[in-house]
C-alpha cells in the first residue's frame, strides 16, 4: 500500500521520541490543564514533523550506505520503493508545513524549532561521521525538545533534568553505536575493531569506535541518568516546587530502566532501535508506566 510506504519513509513508529515535549509539562504540575495540554501537543505535531523530515532527508544521503546494511536496506528508500525525487518532494513538504505551524509559537520556540532542524541536518551531512560528536548531536536534539516543552507553556525547567535528559539520550545513542558495531563485528568475523572496509558499508563513523571505548561510556552515561535524576528529586527547588520529598522513591524505576535496557543489548543484542526495544519488552513497558503512575501520584498529591 503506497501510503504506508510513505508511513514508513517518514518514520512514524518513532514519533514517541517526541514525547520528551511533555516533559515540562508534566513536572510543572499542568498536566491535568487542558489550556497547557493543547499547547505542547501542538508542540509534539511541530516535532514530530521536524524530525519526519530530517529522517527522509537523513535516509536520501545514507541511501547508499542503507543498501549495504542487513536491516536498512528494506527501507523504503534503498529498497526503491519510493524515488529519491519523490523523497525529496516529501521532505519539502513536510519542512513547509513545519515552518507554517510554527509560527503560531513565540520567537523562543521557533529558535528552538530551527536549531533542531538545522542541527539534525548537520548531523545527516556531517556530524555523524565524526566520533562523539555523533551522539552529542543526539543528546542535544533531545535536549532542545525538552526546552521547546518548557518554551510552549512557558514554565522554567530545571537544570537537572536537562541534565538527566542529556545523560540518557547520550546513553541511548552510545547503546545504539554499540549494537550497531557488534552488528558490523559479526558480519565481518571480528572481535574488537571495525575495518576501514567494513566500516565504510555502514557507519563510517563505527571505525573509530571499538567494543571496549563504548561500553565505557555508556557506563559513565547511565551513571550520570541515574545521579542526575537521584540529585533533582531531592533538590531544594524540586522539594520546595512540589511540597514533597516523595518523588525520590520513582528513582528505583528509573535504575530499573537503565539496567534493563543495557541487559538487553549486552545480552541480546537488541539497542540499535531504541523505539522498538521499549515498545516490545514487556518489562521495559511495566516499568514505564508504572514510573509515570508514579510520579503524577507524587506532584500531583492524588493520594
Amino acid at each position: 500500500m503506497l501510503l504506508l510506504k510513505y508511513l514508513r519513509l517518514i518514520r512514524v513508529h518513532q514519533w514517541v521520541k517526541n514525547g520528551f515535549v511533555f516533559v515540562p509539562l508534566l513536572f510543572s504540575q499542568h498536566l491535568f490543564d487542558l489550556y497547557y495540554f493543547l499547547d505542547v501537543l501542538s508542540a509534539f505535531i511541530v516535532f514530530c514533523f521536524a524530525s519526519s523530515a530530517i529522517y527522509v532527508i537523513n535516509d536520501i544521503v545514507d541511501i547508499e550506505v542503507d543498501k549495504a546494511h542487513p536491516v536498512k536496506k528494506n527501507r523504503p528508500l534503498p529498497s526503491g520503493q519510493i524515488p529519491i525525487n519523490r523523497a525529496v518532494i516529501t521532505a519539502s513538504l513536510i519542512l513547509a508545513l513545519v515552518l507554517w505551524l510554527m509560527m503560531y509559537f513565540d520567537n523562543e520556540f521557533i529558535l528552538l524549532v530551527v536549531g533542531f532542524i538545522v542541527l539534525n541536518v548537520l548531523y545527516s551531512f556531517w556530524l555523524k561521521n565524526i566520533v562523539l560528536l555523533d551522539v552529542f548531536s543526539i543528546a542535544a536534539g533531545f535536549s532542545i525538545r525538552v526546552l521547546a516543552g518548557a518554551f510552549a507553556i512557558q514554565v522554567p525547567v530545571s537544570s537537572w533534568l536537562i541534565l538527566t535528559t542529556m545523560f540518557i539520550s547520550l546513553f541511548l545513542g552510545v547503546m545504539k553505536r554499540r549494537s550497531e558495531l557488534m552488528l558490523v563485528l559479526e558480519n565481518s568475523g571480528q572481535n574488537f575493531m571495525a575495518t576501514e572496509q567494513t566500516g565504510s558499508q555502514t557507519r563510517k563513523v563505527l571505525r573509530q569506535y571499538s567494543l571496549n571505548f563504548a561500553d565505557q561510556m555508556a557506563t559513565i552515561a547511565a551513571a550520570g541518568v541515574i545521579i542526575c535524576y537521584a540529585l533533582y528529586s531531592v533538590a531544594p527547588r524540586t522539594v520546595s516546587v512540589f511540597q514533597t520529598e516523595r518523588l525520590i522513591y520513582t528513582t528505583p524505576f528509573v535504575v530499573f530502566g537503565i539496567f534493563r535496557f543495557m541487559y538487553l543489548e549486552y545480552i541480546g543484542g537488541k539497542g540499535e532501535n531504541t523505539t522498538r526495544l521499549i515498545a516490545t519488552d514487556l518489562y521495559m513497558i511495566l516499568d514505564v508506566i508504572v514510573y509515570i503512575i508514579a510520579t503524577i501520584v507524587i506532584i500531583y498529591k492524588l493520594i
